[in-house]
């Protein structure tokens, strides 16, 4: 009987056209894949493969295992999701990694929601950036991740991935109050405060676009602990609305920055249909993202 795994392989290839390209889309390593294509060939009895310059290109009997194989797969992964929605998602484990501001508001809610719909399910949490998410999520440690870009910045690499927009929230000046300025360049001459290596890059690049370099004294990724530094005085910051809908201290001044956005998305490995879990969560992400947006996320 032929490995399903081994057919999987064999489908990636010639969808994806080298093993490298394979073992990318499948989160193997390289050589894995050319041993799944090997032992194939062993179980067939034929040469599915064969080198073309510095690649591989599949033999007819590989395009013909490979056609008949995808079929096979597509109606194994139907019967999967049939099964699954039959049973109402009574089992099973779903895990999402999420950046600290989106732990701290619309997450909650969407896990809650999710919970109370399918409480079978293990639903677990990891504390991720978008680079160690991403990691994450290709080396399928999680099935779901939250991720952000600045908009004009440096976007993630997905290659592999899907990705949809759950929301876009603007960034704020925030400074201590007693400080006047509702621009950057206001406080072209203060000390500034910066977050993650992606949020102080911003930072960099959009007070260049100002005309100025922040002299940046202190650094964490913790916006409760920036806004304590910047109502003790000690410097402003930026910060994007949902860091201020999780944690607002009172002691602080902030201010919308005009055009400056920071947009929200929800990443997935593999081609679609997502399993059932997996789909159910990003639905219920959707939602409380949505409400969030709506309902005074800044």
């Amino acid at each position: 009987m032929l490995d399903v795994s081994r057919l999987r392989v064999l489908v990636a290839v010639a969808r994806h056209g080298s093993v490298t390209a394979a073992a990318q889309a499948l989160h193997y390593a390289q050589p894995s894949v050319s041993h799944h294509l090997a032992r194939l060939e062993a179980e067939t009895g034929s040469r599915l493969v064969q080198r073309a310059g510095r690649g591989i290109r599949l033999t007819e009997a590989g395009r013909m295992l490979a056609e008949r194989a995808e079929e096979i797969l597509g109606r194994l992964d139907a019967a999967e999701a049939e099964l699954a929605a039959h049973t109402g998602l009574r089992a099973g484990r779903v895990r999402l990694a999420a950046f600290p501001s989106a732990l701290g508001t619309f997450v909650p809610d969407a896990a809650a929601g999710f919970a109370a719909a399918y409480p079978g399910v293990d639903l677990r949490f990891t504390e991720a950036e978008p680079p160690a998410a991403i990691r994450l999520l290709r080396s399928g440690e999680v099935e779901v991740a939250l991720l952000f870009e600045h908009l004009g910045g440096v976007s993630p690499d997905l290659r592999g991935l899907r990705a949809e927009v759950l929301t876009e929230e603007p960034l704020h000046l925030v400074a201590p109050a007693a400080w006047p300025g509702d621009r950057l360049t206001d406080h072209r001459e203060r000390p500034w405060i910066a977050g993650c290596e992606r949020c102080r890059g911003e930072l960099l690049r959009d007070c260049a676009e100002a005309g100025f370099t922040p002299d940046i004294r202190f650094t964490t990724e913790d916006y409760v602990a920036v806004q304590a530094l910047v109502a003790a005085g000690m410097g402003v910051t930026t910060l994007p609305a949902l860091a201020l809908a999780a944690h607002r201290n009172p002691r602080v001044r902030v201010v919308p920055l005009p055009g400056v956005v920071r947009r929200i998305s929800v990443a997935m490995a593999g081609d679609p249909p997502d399993p059932p879990g997996t789909a159910a969560l990003i639905e219920h992400l959707r939602r409380a993202a949505g409400v969030t947006r709506t309902g005074g996320g800044s």
